[in-house]
């Protein structure tokens, strides 16, 4: 993602927005909304769940509060801001929710979803990889989220600051915390 905000994105979101704010087209303007973002929003989910099925899931609902929320967007922030950040409280709803349900590894390992990895089909990643996910899921939720923003997605500080309505200076903070975690985590998982 690049910090500015282009003119094919500009007149993308203003032709959904038009199709959305007309009672005769709102449906294919939620249609083209659905298949412009879907994917980015998968991925932005499934790097923090790990498993297909929980991040389908989650995309669903993301989808059907957006549904629900359309007619109230403003249009303040970019289109894919605003559910950017909503599927990133579901994300992270579900988490909480799946966690408290969870129950203790018979290996010991007490974060749920980094025991996930090992049970996902459709993860094939190396044995770094499998570390460096569990050092994520081990984060403190916002450090989890601004590492994954700035780490997978290459958000700038700037777009990360909208999503999650915070400052830049908090944001840096966060993520070089959030650095020194992981590099400890995976220096004791070596």
């Amino acid at each position: 993602m690049s910090e500015k905000y282009s003119h094919t994105d500009k007149e993308q979101d203003k032709t959904i927005l038009g199709l959305i704010r007309n009672t005769r087209t709102f449906e294919r303007g939620f249609r083209l909304l659905v298949q412009t973002f879907q994917e980015r929003l998968y991925w932005h989910i499934r790097q923090r769940v790990n498993v297909h099925d929980f991040a389908d899931e989650i995309l669903q609902n993301t989808f059907i509060k957006v549904y629900k929320g359309l007619k109230n967007f403003r249009g303040d922030s970019k289109l894919y801001t605003w559910l950017y950040r909503i599927a990133s409280n579901e994300t992270f709803t579900f988490m909480k929710k799946q966690q408290k349900h969870a129950t203790d590894s018979i290996d010991g390992e007490d974060n749920y979803f980094a025991q996930t990895l090992k049970a996902d089909n459709y993860f094939d990643g190396d044995q770094a990889q499998i570390i460096l996910r569990k050092a994520i899921a081990n984060l403190p939720e916002k450090q989890g989220k601004v590492f994954a923003m700035r780490y997978f997605e290459d958000m700038s500080y700037k777009e990360i600051a909208e999503v999650l309505d915070t400052s830049v200076g908090a944001l840096k903070a966060s993520y070089h915390h959030a650095v020194k975690k992981i590099e400890a985590y995976v220096k004791n998982a070596l």
